[in-house]
């Protein structure tokens, strides 16, 4: 057995930014002092009231130990936060799982078969992040669930981005290998097949359904964005046509994974720090505490997004808002929700800070009587929490047998 050190991990990715926007947050809570004891601190609407009992609170305080006091928790929470990171860079954990072989590939796209007697389905990831969150690990994995419950799941893994995916649109996703494992499925199964999207993966599974009714029997989506300003867009000059997302794409040729995270960390700056300071409370021999290590290692594990896909998928859906509109099309198709002929099951996690509940929604209000299921849990808890089974696997796996 080697006595070699178990290596560093990158993440938290960008950890620079990760560090910079929770130390930031915190640095200013003094510099905040002043303002929120004068009531002129620019509070959200909601919390007027909260605001209200803070600031007569803040009238009798010595600002001058309140603000040492702020310093002092600051400097704790940052060196909290350090070193619960660097606990997690170095934990021994590592994937307790191995992939199916592909049983089919197109280009860097593998068809994975998971076994088991049941009702065939193919589930389809978003292309920004690794499919394997479907699969994290031998506690957490939605597809051996589903495979010893009723349901012969397949799993399409878009792979990392070669030289050909790079100048992938949509609609060569879509034309391309999910029509591939579509026929591939239906072909060994006999008829058409049930299909379920995640996330961004749920866009790419209704214009599949949409162009290939012939292969769907039915359609589930999970988390599936549609009305991109449903609610405020803080993000709207970095994604209009010649921004910086437009114009990184254009110099590089694609979204690298760092800028894509940075966008996602931008969605809840404190994040990282909340989860690695629970992290850090939890018992060392807590089961908890390797699957939160799974699930960072995922997180961290992302892929370049190509860069048409990256236009059309921030420039003219966060930027443009095509689909809400009704103006979004793949190979010279609308993709109307309303025109879907199989039945479908949309899932609203009532937590998710990555797809606000009115961007999904709006697309449970145009599919034609769809069945709606709103799991408590997030955007991604509700694949991989502990309440995951309860939640969503079950519901899921009766609606497809059901």
């Amino acid at each position: 057995m080697s006595n070699s050190p178990t290596p560093a991990r990158p993440g938290p990715r960008p950890i620079s930014l990760q560090m910079a926007m929770a130390t930031w947050t915190w640095s200013g809570s003094a510099a905040a002092l002043p303002l929120a004891q004068s009531g002129s601190m620019p509070w959200m609407p909601k919390l007027a009231a909260e605001a209200a009992r803070l600031t007569e609170a803040l009238r009798t305080v010595d600002t001058t130990r309140l603000a040492a006091a702020v310093q002092e928790e600051t400097t704790a929470r940052t060196t909290a936060l350090v070193a619960a990171i660097e606990t997690y860079r170095t934990h021994p954990y590592t994937r307790d799982v191995i992939d199916p072989e592909p049983i089919h590939q197109v280009g860097a796209a593998a068809l994975r078969d998971y076994g088991g007697d049941g009702a065939p389905t193919l589930f389809v990831p978003s292309l920004v992040n690794r499919a394997y969150i479907l699969d994290l690990s031998r506690r957490r994995s939605l597809l051996r669930w589903f495979s010893g419950s009723g349901v012969h799941p397949y799993l399409l893994d878009w792979g990392t981005p070669g030289v050909e995916e790079k100048a992938f649109a949509i609609a060569d996703y879509v034309a391309g290998p999910l029509k591939a494992a579509l026929s591939k499925v239906c072909e060994q199964q006999g008829g058409p097949i049930h299909l379920v999207g995640y996330c961004m993966g749920g866009n790419l599974a209704l214009a599949a359904a949409t162009l290939y009714p012939e292969y769907v029997r039915s359609l589930a989506l999970l988390a599936t964005p549609w009305d991109f300003h449903a609610e405020p867009n803080n993000a709207a000059g970095l994604l209009a046509p010649d921004g910086p997302v437009d114009q990184t794409v254009s110099t590089l040729g694609e979204l690298p994974v760092d800028l894509l995270q940075a966008f996602f960390a931008s969605v809840d700056p404190l994040l990282a720090a909340r989860k690695f300071r629970a992290f850090a409370a939890m018992a060392a021999d807590d089961p908890a505490r390797e699957d939160f290590v799974a699930l960072e290692d995922w997180l961290n594990d992302g892929v370049p997004l190509a860069g048409p896909v990256t236009r059309e998928c921030f420039v003219d859906w966060y930027g443009a808002n095509l689909p809400g509109l009704g103006a979004w099309t793949v190979d010279g198709t609308t993709i109307d929700p309303a025109m879907l002929r199989c039945p479908a099951f949309v899932v609203l996690p009532d937590n998710d800070r990555l797809v606000p509940p009115g961007s999904a929604r709006a697309l449970a209000d145009v599919l034609p009587n769809p069945k709606v299921h709103a799991p408590a849990a997030g955007h991604i808890g509700m694949v991989v929490g502990r309440k995951a089974e309860q939640g969503l696997w079950a519901p899921l796996r009766d609606w497809l047998i059901g």
